[in-house]
């Protein structure tokens, strides 16, 4: 159930060529596959295409700011599941709590350190793996106990 990394879907979201270039090498680098959207509003039509595994989403862009990307991702029943890490130059507290608060799953602070990126996207990719293992299993168990209720059903109420 858990797939492997060739098969994880990351999306990267900057309006600066060099950060998606230096973002993408390092990902790709490490085997994910890495999707790139230089605009909130290409990043929401990739989506679209195909939902990513995480999204790795800049603060700082014209038309649409990361916190619109993510509240439109988040209002979504197909979309607010997926765990964004946002990549900001901005480094007030405040910035900080805005992105949580708006869901973001983790921040990072540019100019951003290849380790520390690559650390936060497989702990928040282990995580999400972690949860559709679970949901899968929901899923079995919920279908399980239908059957053992009909089961049950046929036999306590059959005619004797």
């Amino acid at each position: 159930m858990i797939q492997s990394l060739e098969n994880t879907n990351i999306l990267i979201v900057d309006d600066q060529p060099n950060n998606l270039q230096v973002l993408s090498s390092l990902l790709s680098h490490e085997g994910y596959r890495v999707r790139k959207a230089t605009s909130g509003m290409f990043a929401l039509k990739a989506v679209q295409a195909e939902v990513p595994d995480l999204i790795l989403l800049d603060i700082q862009m014209p038309q649409m700011n990361g916190y619109e990307v993510c509240a439109s991702l988040k209002s979504s029943p197909d979309t607010c599941d997926i765990p964004i890490i946002f990549l900001s130059a901005l480094d007030d507290v405040n910035d900080k709590v805005r992105a949580f608060t708006m869901g973001g799953a983790d921040y990072v602070t540019k100019p951003f350190q290849g380790l520390e990126v690559l650390a936060r996207v497989k702990h928040h990719i282990t995580i999400q793996q972690q949860r559709k293992k679970l949901k899968h299993l929901e899923e079995e168990l919920l279908q399980a106990k239908a059957m053992y209720d009909q089961l049950a059903a046929k036999m306590f109420n059959a005619p004797a």
